[in-house]
């Protein structure tokens, strides 16, 4: 048998052991007086005074010895801010609650703060009532350093609530006191139909109690609640955005940080939902970062971002005096610009430049129109069907004159070939350039003709790949088999995830692909025509071409699997739509002969440069003369 060895452990254990049973049978041994009392006692009254011994004394004298202790031990621990938080358990784990028809809103009197935010008019992807704020996972607070050198945290504190009236608008106090005149102050003004609310931070009476000399710091942190259906799609959309400075800035998908002077607001931005911090004048700086909880693989969760702001309160006189909103509500375009001068609807990412433009001044008032007088008959899909036919209608005087370019092309190429065979040699290419540009120009003919079509087209493509994934107008709205055009239209779960493409197939990016190949095939003779012969030394763009047939429609079944399904079926019919137009314009409009005859009556006028074609001309001459001298030179 092994030997056990002393364990030094087990003896200081037994010791302890030791000490606490001979501190228990002292302190419980009766009294002589005691004794004899119990012994007058009959039996039955014996077991109602055991029972009674084991509860809490609860008499007037022993209530107040445990409330002066506790008192102390508060007093100790929080200073003069023991004051607040001598309440009885029950208010310091109060709630108030106010619900108007947009939003819900329980107020915790610890911290002072919202515990939960419910918005009344939306559900999950999974029809569950939508939370922003629940569970614990956001939290404001202020750490006070007291002048009596204690460190505090406001989230940890008990605030006194009182609810009033002002007019219609409902007003939630919060005190933290020092005493009944002395407090600092949480005033929230909640507005019956309306996502802002009214945020004040003051003090009063704590210029001797808080110091206040190296600022005091709010800390406001939220997890971003998982809402939508697709986790990795809503979680792009997931991000910390701030104004400052009149610009817009954010952090991007991963982990980040930042700093920022003069920012008007701070949003903790979903996909279509926000909860944004905004101060009266300007927080003077800011730090902000985030913590990413997604990843590509990731395919449940329950949080999709950590979001953190750290600024300092405005103090004035010793006191602190900060006059801020909160907006918790929907990324609505709509809702966002009716509150003049602050900019929040450039929360919502339209695109940049000429693509927000766009987006801005015609997509948005044109999808409103259609959803307001069309949506309740015709529904969401038919909506964005229209918008299509629309946008497409509007753009075939473009694609016609791409077309007639191309056709243009088509019918001088024989003569492009006989100058490329006239000069096959790399040392002719200059001439060769110069004797297409000139033939062209006889011929009324431009390439530039066939690329400005499309290139106009380009800003229409990106803008709608923008307006689409932020139109919560489609937000849970079904057609077909797509349940939420806001959403994949999914229609089989794969047992296995594929890196890129994901754990299921939509229809609609199949459709989408489908019909842009086809319309690739339709329109490469045409982007052949639109193309010179091709030289020596230089790459085939042709080949390129065919490579892309293949190559475009993949990436589109790959990336928009994931994808609004709306997006979707917006590039199916408007691809749809373009091929129709191509052969009705190719069938019944493009006449090749009647362009050949146009183009021998152009030759047969009298030309004229343009300024642009003058200096070309001009530059080419000067580049061949300088080549013929250095070849002399040589």
């Amino acid at each position: 048998m092994e030997e056990k060895k002393f364990d030094p452990k087990q003896l200081i254990g037994y010791v302890l052991i030791a000490l606490i049973a001979t501190w228990m049978l002292f302190n419980n041994t009766p009294t002589p007086e005691e004794i004899t009392e119990e012994a007058k006692t009959e039996t039955v009254t014996k077991a109602v005074d055991e029972s009674k011994a084991a509860l809490p004394d609860t008499t007037p004298e022993a209530s107040v010895l445990n409330d002066s202790l506790a008192q102390v031990q508060l007093q100790n621990k929080l200073g003069l801010f023991a004051y607040s938080a001598a309440q009885p358990a029950d208010v310091k784990n109060g709630t108030t609650i106010v619900a108007t028809k947009l939003l819900k809103l329980t107020f915790s009197n610890k911290g002072g703060y919202l515990k939960t935010v419910e918005l009344k008019n939306f559900k999950t992807h999974d029809q569950k009532p939508l939370y922003l704020v629940k569970d614990n996972n956001a939290s404001l607070n202020i750490q006070l350093t007291t002048t009596d050198n204690r460190i505090l945290n406001t989230k940890d504190l008990f605030f006194a609530p009182k609810m009033t009236k002002n007019g219609e608008n409902t007003v939630i106090s919060m005190k933290l006191k020092v005493s009944e005149s002395k407090y600092l102050e949480y005033r929230y003004e909640i507005k019956p139909n309306d996502y802002m609310i009214d945020f004040t931070i003051k003090s009063q009476g704590l210029n001797n109690v808080i110091n206040t000399s190296n600022g005091v710091k709010l800390n406001w942190d939220l997890e971003a609640r998982v809402q939508e259906k697709s986790l990795v799609y809503e979680n792009q959309h997931t991000k910390i955005k701030y104004f400052a400075d009149g610009d817009l800035e954010d952090l991007g998908m991963g982990d980040d940080d930042d700093t920022a002077e003069n920012v008007k607001w701070v949003s903790f931005k979903q996909h279509f939902f926000s909860s944004i911090l905004l101060a009266k004048d300007t927080f003077k700086k800011i730090t902000v970062s985030q913590k990413n909880y997604i990843e590509s693989d990731t395919e449940e969760a329950d949080f999709l971002k950590g979001f953190h702001l750290e600024t300092t309160l405005a103090v004035v006189g010793g006191e602190v005096n900060q006059s801020m909103q909160w907006y918790y509500g929907p990324n609505d375009y709509h809702i966002l610009e009716k509150y003049e001068g602050l900019s929040l609807e450039e929360n919502i990412n339209l695109g940049w430049g000429i693509f927000g433009w766009i987006n801005k001044w015609i997509f948005i008032p044109v999808f409103a129109f259609l959803s307001k007088n069309l949506a309740a008959s015709l529904g969401y899909g038919l909506i964005i069907i229209l918008m299509t036919i629309v946008v497409r209608i509007f753009m075939s005087p473009l694609v016609y004159k791409s077309y007639l370019s191309s056709a243009k092309m088509k019918v001088i190429r024989p003569e492009m070939e006989k100058i490329n065979a006239k000069y096959p040699d790399k040392k002719d290419a200059m001439k060769r350039q110069q004797e297409t540009m000139k033939m062209q120009r006889e011929s009324g003919v431009s390439m530039l003709s066939g690329c400005i079509p499309a290139i106009i087209q380009m800003p229409i493509f990106f803008a709608l790949f923008r307006f689409f994934p932020t139109a919560i107008g489609l937000r849970q709205k079904n057609f077909l088999w797509a349940e939420d055009l806001s959403a994949y239209d999914s229609v089989y779960e794969l047992p296995f995830t594929i890196p890129f493409y994901g754990d299921h197939i939509s229809l609609f990016p199949i459709f989408a692909s489908v019909a842009i190949f086809f319309y690739m095939r339709m329109t490469q003779s045409q982007q052949a025509n639109m193309q010179a012969p091709t030289q020596e030394g230089m790459p085939d763009m042709q080949k390129m071409m065919k490579y892309m047939l293949y190559f475009s429609p993949l990436m589109m079944l790959v990336f928009f699997n994931n994808y609004a399904s709306g997006l979707s079926l917006y590039y199916f019919v408007s691809n749809l739509l373009t091929i129709t137009i191509m052969l009705v314009i190719k069938k019944f409009i493009i006449d090749e002969d009647k362009i050949l005859k146009k183009i021998h009556a152009t030759r047969a006028k009298p030309k004229k440069q343009n300024k642009f074609q003058r200096k070309m001309q001009e530059m080419m001459e000067e580049a061949e003369k300088q080549k013929q001298a250095s070849k002399k030179k040589k």
